[in-house]
């Protein structure tokens, strides 16, 4: 993907930035799903794994593999989940880092947030745990 970039990203370790200006509405980051689990699979993931894990409305959860896996939550998000891609719900500028709403995602584990947005809930997984 020439649009898209993973690299180090200021608040995580690694993170998804585009390459070109993105419209709103536009795909950006396609997903590539690496495997879909029942709960009772969910044990065999690595701690690394179950970081890459969302939880679908069916009650399955889905691995996500890159550049999916690598888009970072921020409660200000530029992304949102639709049709299976995380698409632009604003102008995104080249540079940016892609982000969505875990807890809009369907988030596996709780978690401290820290996106620095000025709407930041302070944690994330409080629907979903």
């Amino acid at each position: 993907m020439k649009d898209i970039i993973i690299k180090k990203s200021e608040k995580h370790c690694r993170g998804v930035f585009v390459a070109r200006n993105f419209k709103k509405g536009e795909i950006v980051v396609p997903w590539v799903v690496k495997k879909i689990l029942d709960k009772q699979e969910l044990s065999s993931l690595t701690q690394q794994e179950k970081e890459y894990v969302s939880k679908r409305e069916d009650g399955k959860y889905v691995l996500f593999a890159e550049p999916a896996c690598c888009v970072n939550h921020s409660c200000d998000p530029n992304t949102k989940s639709e049709n299976n891609a995380n698409v632009a719900i604003r102008d995104i500028k080249k540079g940016e880092e892609i982000t969505t709403d875990y807890e809009l995602e369907g988030a596996l584990n709780k978690f401290k947030c820290s996106c620095g947005s000025k709407n930041c809930r302070g944690s994330i997984g409080e629907n979903y745990i």
